[in-house]
């Protein structure tokens, strides 16, 4: 009787230290990709950056040679979309979605919600065997 209470113990505490791990796996994996999408808005900002720069010299010659303001309209949509990823790449624009992030978790998890509910086990094998009787009914159609 002792020995099946010591097992059932050692399964415990290895089922706890396997949902441990996975569940740092799965944060490392997320942690990986915010940095992913980060260094993805950095890239676009140094595009877009370049772009405005030179936009914005281009328009100012050609308003040195016309004289007319509306020349430099470009600039104003522009500079607002410059603005908008120097925050995201450099800014606290990151901060500022986690932080609506979280209210919306905490006030509104309603919105949360998926369409039908979560998938039950019975949903997901009876769409595995729709999808093996296709494949063994149709094998030329892979």
């Amino acid at each position: 009787m002792e020995v099946v209470k010591k097992n059932q113990e050692y399964i415990s505490e290895m089922n706890k230290i396997k949902m441990e791990r996975w569940i740092q796996m799965h944060f490392q994996m997320k942690e990986r990709e915010t940095a992913m999408q980060i260094s993805r808005a950095r890239e676009l900002f140094y595009w877009l950056a370049s772009f405005y720069a030179v936009s914005t010299v281009g328009l100012m010659g050609r308003f040195r040679t016309t004289k007319r303001p509306g020349t430099l309209a470009p600039i104003v949509p522009l500079s607002f979309v410059v603005a908008y990823y120097a925050d995201l790449a450099y800014g606290t624009k990151i901060h500022r979605i986690q932080a609506e992030a979280e209210m919306i978790m905490h006030n509104e998890p309603e919105l949360l919600e998926w369409p039908s509910g979560l998938p039950t086990v019975s949903e997901i094998d009876s769409a595995r065997l729709d999808i093996d009787d296709k494949i063994r009914l149709h094998p030329h159609q892979l």
